[in-house]
Order: C-alpha cells, then sequence, then structure tokens
C-alpha cells in the first residue's frame, strides 16, 4: 500500500527532470508528466503491486532499491531484476497488457513517482517524444535482459560475482573496496543465485584477495579478479 502520497515538489520535480526518460520528452510532455506525477514513500519490504494486480500505473524511483520477481507455484522466487534512483519499473505494460506481470517490492525505504498508465497513453498520441523515450527504455531494459541471460549460461557464480565488483571498482589495477548498495542477499537475487550460493562465491574469490565485511567488499587486486 502505498504511504504519504503527493503531487510532486519542486526538488521531486527536479530529481524527476534529470532522469533519462524526462530529458528525452519535449518541453511540453515534460510538463504534463512532472504535473501528473504522485508521489509516495514506503517502508522496506512493502509491496508496491502483485502480479494479476491490474496494471494502472507506471513507476520511477527516486531513492532506495526495488525489487522485482516472480513466484512460482511451489512458492520460490525469483528475481527479475532490482531497481535503482532513476529507473523505471512497469512501463512495459504501457503497451503490453492490463495486468503487472511480475510482483515489485521496497527492498528499503524507497521514494517513488506514479504515473497513470492511460493518462501517459494519450499524450503518447499526442507527442511522438513520449513514444519514442518508452520505446528507449524498453530497448534498454531489453540489451539488459540479454546479458543477464548471457551471464547466467555463460559464466560460473564466482565469474558472475567477479563481473559485478569489477564493474564497480574505481581503478584498474592494485588494491581497492567497494560497498555494497544494498544487502547480499539482494545482490543474490540479482545475480541469478542462492544467497548460501552468493557465499561459497565469495569464499572462492578470497585467492584473488576477495574479503567481505558486511557491505563493504576489500579487493587485495583488481587484475588477479579479472582472470577469474
Amino acid at each position: 500500500m502505498l504511504d504519504r502520497n503527493h503531487r510532486a515538489n519542486q526538488r521531486e520535480r527536479t530529481l524527476l527532470s534529470k532522469t533519462s526518460f524526462i530529458r528525452a520528452l519535449s518541453p511540453m510532455a515534460s510538463s504534463k508528466m512532472l504535473d501528473g506525477a504522485h508521489i509516495a514513500t514506503m517502508p522496506a519490504r512493502a509491496s508496491i503491486f502483485r502480479e494479476g494486480e491490474a496494471a494502472l500505473s507506471f513507476y520511477c524511483l527516486l531513492s532506495g532499491y526495488v525489487r522485482l520477481y516472480r513466484v512460482s507455484r511451489d512458492g520460490r522466487q525469483a528475481d527479475i531484476r532490482i531497481c535503482g534512483p532513476g529507473d523505471m519499473f512497469a512501463e512495459c505494460l504501457i503497451y503490453g497488457g492490463d495486468k503487472y506481470r511480475f510482483n515489485a517490492q521496497a527492498a528499503e525505504n524507497v521514494t517513488l513517482a506514479r504515473f497513470d498508465m492511460q493518462d501517459v497513453r494519450e499524450l503518447a498520441e499526442q507527442d511522438p517524444t513520449v513514444a519514442k523515450a518508452i520505446m528507449a527504455t524498453l530497448s534498454d531494459h531489453l540489451l539488459s535482459t540479454m546479458d543477464c541471460v548471457v551471464n547466467d549460461r555463460l559464466h560460473t557464480a564466482p565469474q558472475r560475482v567477479a563481473d559485478y565488483l569489477l564493474t564497480r571498482c574505481a581503478t584498474e589495477n592494485g588494491p581497492t573496496s567497494i560497498r555494497l548498495p544494498y544487502q547480499k542477499s539482494l545482490l543474490a537475487g540479482m545475480l541469478g543465485l542462492a544467497p548460501e550460493a552468493l557465499s561459497r562465491a565469495f569464499s572462492s574469490l578470497r585467492r584473488t584477495g576477495v574479503t567481505v565485511r558486511g557491505r563493504v567488499i576489500q579487493i587485495g587486486n583488481v587484475e588477479a579478479l579479472k582472470d577469474v
């Protein structure tokens, strides 16, 4: 259930204006999108929507992280995507169906903007920049999904973790450290791993100088991590 629902204030409009989706719109369309944004804050683990519910809105995340996932018949969960600040989600349903195809849950305290699907459909008919921005967002998500499929099929668990760490290293060689933006259980789901498989992967990376202390990951040698 959404909490503290209100129209976007100036600070929130500024944050939304910096997202790639809003930046791609014409001044008229951008103004209408910002005017139509409803801002909500939600606590960690709160449900934003559930699979099978009527798809009336899509969202842009302003702060925190949101987990998108599906549940099998026997109750197992599979993460689809972890959304961070500036990311949009459920916009695929603007032209793709009338029910949500997955679940969305706040992974921590979040602030998000909600947009009405029908209002945006009508705006897209009036202004082609809206349709183009939607297509660009969907294209980005498709390419990202393809990368995830390839990663799952071609890389071992330690390789997936090493690749994730390398994309966040501030240096090309030598020692460094990074701080995970969210808890390790969320990282496990994002990488398609069970929590225990993630722990084993981190253990196997100790030989390259990787140590884990809470959310802080110490990397002894970035070059060694590249050879995993």
